[in-house]
């Protein structure tokens, strides 16, 4: 029998480990916490930063609902089950909105300039997700009304923010896409109901405020 590299060894092993990492999430997102979640595509094998979809220029690889499409998303735990066991190594994705969780994101260096100025004044956040590219910072679910209303008031909105509400999603952790894994910045309290996440419009008044008095640029990423 031919010897596997060593890198290429321990590899398979996270892999494998990453499978049942992967199912166990999901399960505990849909079953426990009512979190409706389906399989997003993978990234392209050839090219870990290209995406697995029939689109060539995307701009989220592996990241993405593609099939099943986003409406399938649930919380039935045979179906999640099913789906995690038939594509063990699927991101998994949350439909905002709703029942779950919104969340409201902004690319990453500005995010941590942000939550580090939130801790100081402390103010009281909730998990937030985090890519190389871009923090989530999980919010309780909101109206499309509710947010226009909080945008109109506000004078200046940096245009890098991005709301994920009703019809939108975002990727959990373990994931990996084709731009990274994907991680907890802050993780949920152990423990089985739902966690804790506070208000929009609490979230989106610190951000913009802890971006403006520390002179950060965000950029759109």
């Amino acid at each position: 029998m031919r010897e596997i590299p060593g890198r290429r060894r321990r590899l398979l092993s996270r892999q494998k480990g990453g499978r049942s990492e992967l199912i166990g999430a999901a399960l505990t997102f849909a079953t426990q916490w009512g979190w409706p979640v389906l399989p997003g595509v993978a990234a392209d094998p050839e090219g870990r930063s290209r995406c697995a979809c029939p689109d060539p220029e995307c701009t989220v690889p592996g990241a993405h609902p593609f099939d099943p499409g986003l409406l399938a998303a649930t919380t039935d735990e045979r179906m999640v089950r099913w789906w995690w066991t038939n594509r063990p190594t699927a991101p998994i994705v949350l439909a905002t909105g709703g029942s779950a969780p919104c969340a409201v994101s902004l690319p990453a260096l500005p995010a941590a300039r942000a939550l580090a100025a939130l801790d100081r004044d402390g103010m009281r956040l909730g998990p937030v997700v985090a890519s190389d590219t871009r923090w989530s910072i999980l919010v309780r679910p909101y109206s499309m009304e509710q947010l226009g209303d909080l945008l109109y008031a506000k004078d200046f909105v940096p245009g890098s923010l991005r709301f994920h509400g009703e019809g939108g999603y975002i990727t959990l952790p373990p994931s990996e896409t084709g731009r990274g894994p994907v991680r907890w910045e802050r993780a949920p309290l152990p423990g089985s109901a739902s966690p804790w996440v506070p208000d929009v419009e609490a979230v989106v008044d610190a951000v913009v405020d802890a971006l403006t008095r520390t002179g950060v640029s965000a950029p759109e990423l």
